[in-house]
């Protein structure tokens, strides 16, 4: 068999696309945590390009999906999806998500987690974290079976046939049923939670009739008695998802980035991504092409016939971001850098397995990991190693491992607290399920446990220093499980006394964005330069002398974060300038990142003399923040602008040229518009916080000049918040708004009631998923108040 090629990567969805579906050859669904279920249809090929509608939007994270296909009442079939809101949804593929729905059903009292069809198409299956799985008859759209007696949340569940159904659970048991509801068997064979389950097709030469696939990565492969038949071993990490081929092979995902091929119990292919989590797989049973959904927010196909795979320069474009991936050193455990082989074993020694990991440094320093490949028979490149680092830099020992966070979690009044450990490059829900277990919680607390990671490291990600008294970004390392309705049969979480959170607004710090690897961005630029070189253009290339130059102005930004005004400084930022404005467009953004790390460490990127002209309107001329939009160059361009806050003088020039910024950013968002890219989001509304933080301090609250920005920035952060999704990004452009309008004149707050109608704004954002968030529903009631 030909291996699996990119056949088209679906970009659209603002967060983890969580759930996949490959209902034909046209067609393809995804539910994400931003809420939407998006289809994305065929609309050339080849190679394929698709466009998608959204199909269903609803008001928080979306887990679950599967397709219904069609029957009299239905000749489209249906789009089922489930979530956080504990109602599954059915809606023809035709409707628009501002159509009614089908039907709504209405049952569960947790996060549904799972969704099957019968095989027949006659009911539904779901799973949630209420403990239970409902069996749905299509068209009565009532809960026709109730399967009880798990003992946690039931996180996979499988229609095996039209009399049968599988449950796969958090207290590591699953367990047969019939649709009646009576349970027919169980088998405890796994020593972590079942996560996922399919149906093996009778040509798996292994004999097997169902597979499961728990956190332990172990896939393994049983007969409908309970005999296990098979232990399918590869994956590093939890396995998330299942899905069976026309062939007879199995398709895996999991938390190690990769989806996997499996031909009787030999993997024989292994495809990573560039992503922390592959959530979801799914199969097109009618041609056997596979579709993924991953935490980069990102649906991608593949196929094995060249007709349908990508134009080669897109598969080129795929391989070279897995190769460029950054890896978390905590998911590779512990390094010993210096017993670690040197490039040269990846020349001289082939690998014993298919999708085996090999750990190698680099000449620099970096250690990057390589994975066998047995159909090409080489080592290929998915990524670098490195540290995560929360916003004080600094990490947290625990059990002998490093930590960006260390969270107490109070579970018992008079008994000590529990230790939380967090990364920042983490996948919530694996940190908050492996506390969890490791403290023997109940699995109800999952959710609050997951969503108060996410609450409370995402502000604390950026670069800024950790300070005593009020954290107004929520990075207080204690917390204590609310009082969210316990799942059936499952201990209620203890009655605490909650902390008032304390109040954020006005914002009277600024913010940048420092974090960075220098040597990277060193290395980086290196390479371009001697490609620059290779390709005869001399007039922009560095020669040697400025190489070295710009080199070591990257060694000084490795050990401090402010720097003194050297002759290597005065050299070097020129220099960098001209990299991060004179380069092809598509190679300046090591120039880039490094004018954002100078304009926080030195006043001198602010006042050096660029061109004849000063640093802003040098970028802006450039070209930065025209059509068509290279969108990390304009997202680097705004955290430089952000960043001159951090000095007198930074701030002195932002503000003399605050028109032309506000224009230039306005301009790039447009363009950005039909597909929002959250880290250009996030970096405008940090410099709209730091213009807010600027106008309303230092008596300046009260001038007219004040005034009349604020109003600038209070009609661009209305259009941000309006069309916003990603929380993060919501929440900074709130404590903007707020700050405006609570520390500004009665102008500036008489516009926002009755010009902007922001009490409105207000109000729908209340309504959005991100609404939901404690942070982000106190800066509402503070500007409320304020208003």
């Amino acid at each position: 068999m030909p291996d699996f090629k990119l056949s088209a990567s679906l970009e659209g969805h603002g967060d983890d696309v969580r759930a996949v579906a490959f209902p034909n050859p046209n067609v393809v669904l995804s539910a994400s945590r931003d809420a939407t279920v998006r289809l994305w249809k065929l609309v050339s090929s080849p190679p394929p390009t698709y466009d998608y509608t959204i199909a269903a939007h609803g008001q928080a994270f979306i887990n679950s999906l599967a397709y219904l296909p069609p029957t009299s009442e239905y000749p489209e079939g249906l789009v089922l999806s489930g979530g956080q809101d504990t109602i599954i949804e059915a809606r023809q593929p035709s409707k628009s998500a501002t159509d009614n729905a089908d039907a709504m059903l209405l049952g569960h009292g947790h996060n549904i987690c799972a969704l099957d069809v019968s095989p027949d198409g006659g009911w539904i299956a779901s799973g949630s974290w209420d403990s239970t799985a409902r069996l749905w008859k299509v068209g009565k759209w009532e809960a026709d079976v109730v399967l009880e007696g798990h003992g946690g949340s039931v996180w996979a569940v499988l229609a095996y046939d039209k009399n049968t159904i599988i449950t796969g659970c958090a207290d590591q048991m699953i367990r047969i049923f019939n649709t009646s509801g009576t349970l027919l068997g169980s088998i405890k064979n796994s020593n972590d939670v079942v996560r996922a389950l399919c149906k093996v097709p009778v040509s798996n030469p292994t004999g097997a009739q169902f597979a499961s696939a728990s956190n332990d990565g172990i896939i393994r492969l049983y007969t409908l008695k309970g005999d296990l038949v098979a232990s399918l071993h590869g994956h590093e990490s939890f396995v998330y998802s299942l899905a069976a081929l026309p062939s007879g092979e199995l398709v895996s995902s999991g938390e190690d980035r990769t989806v996997r091929i499996w031909q009787g119990t030999q993997c024989i292919q292994t495809i990573t991504h560039p992503a922390i989590s592959v959530w979801s797989v799914a199969v097109c049973q009618e041609n056997g092409d596979i579709v993924t959904g991953a935490s980069d927010r990102a649906t991608r196909v593949f196929s094995r016939s060249s007709d349908r795979q990508a134009a080669p320069e897109v598969i080129q474009q795929f391989e070279q971001s897995v190769k460029e991936s950054a890896i978390p050193a905590e998911q590779v455990g512990k390094i010993n850098k210096e017993q670690l082989p040197g490039p040269e074993f990846l020349k001289q020694r082939s690998g014993t397995k298919e999708g085996q990991i090999q750990m190698i440094r680099e000449s620099d320093g970096s250690v990057t990991a390589h994975t066998w490949s047995s159909a090409t028979q080489e080592w290929i490149a998915v990524g670098t190693v490195v540290d995560s680092a929360a916003s004080s830099g600094r990490k947290t020992e625990y059990h002998g491992q490093d930590y960006d966070y260390v969270f107490d979690v109070d579970i018992e009044d008079g008994k000590p607290p529990l230790k939380l450990p967090y990364n920042v490059s983490q996948n919530p829900y694996e940190a908050a399920t492996k506390f969890i277990g490791d403290n023997e919680l109940p699995m109800s607390y999952l959710d609050q446990v997951a969503n108060f990671i996410t609450q409370n490291t995402q502000g604390a990600t950026l670069g800024q220093s950790q300070e005593s008294g009020a954290d107004a970004w929520g990075t207080e390392r204690r917390y204590r499980p609310g009082d969210a309705p316990a799942a059936p049969n499952e201990p209620a979480p203890p009655p605490v006394h909650e902390e008032s959170r304390p109040r954020v607004l006005p914002q009277k710090t600024y913010l940048s964005i420092r974090s960075a690897n220098t040597k990277a961005i060193a290395k980086k630029l290196k390479e371009l330069n001697d490609k620059i070189l290779s390709e005869g253009d001399k007039s922009i290339a560095l020669n040697s002398t400025e190489l070295e130059t710009v080199v070591a102005l990257c060694g000084q930004l490795e050990t401090s974060q402010k720097l003194s005004d050297s002759p290597a400084v005065q050299s070097g930022i020129p220099l960098i300038f001209d990299i991060a404005t004179k380069w092809p467009t598509a190679n300046r953004l090591p120039g880039l990142d490094l004018l954002r790390l100078l304009a926080a460490a030195t006043p001198v990127t602010a006042t050096t003399e660029y061109d004849g002209g000063d640093l802003i309107t040098g970028i802006l001329s450039s070209g930065v923040f025209d059509a068509p939009l290279n969108v990390n160059n304009a997202m680097l361009s705004v955290r430089i602008f952000a960043n001159l806050f951090e000095t007198d003088a930074g701030r002195n020039l932002a503000i003399q040229t605050f028109d032309q910024v506000v224009a230039g950013v306005k301009s790039a968002l447009v363009s950005n518009a039909s597909a929002p890219n959250r880290n250009l989001t996030i970096a405008v509304t940090t410099l709209y916080i730091n213009f807010a933080v600027y106008l309303t301090s230092e008596g300046r609250a009260q001038t007219p000049e004040a005034a009349e920005r604020g109003l600038v920035l209070l009609e661009e952060l209305i259009k941000i918040i309006s069309r916003e999704k990603d929380s993060e990004a919501v929440y900074r452009g709130l404590v903007a708004l707020g700050t405006l309008v609570q520390a500004l004149g009665a102008e500036v707050k008489s516009a926002a009631k009755e010009i902007y109608e922001v009490k409105n704004v207000l109000t729908r954002v209340s309504a959005s998923g991100a609404g939901k968030e404690p942070r982000i529903m106190g800066v509402i009631s503070e500007i409320t108040a304020t208003l």
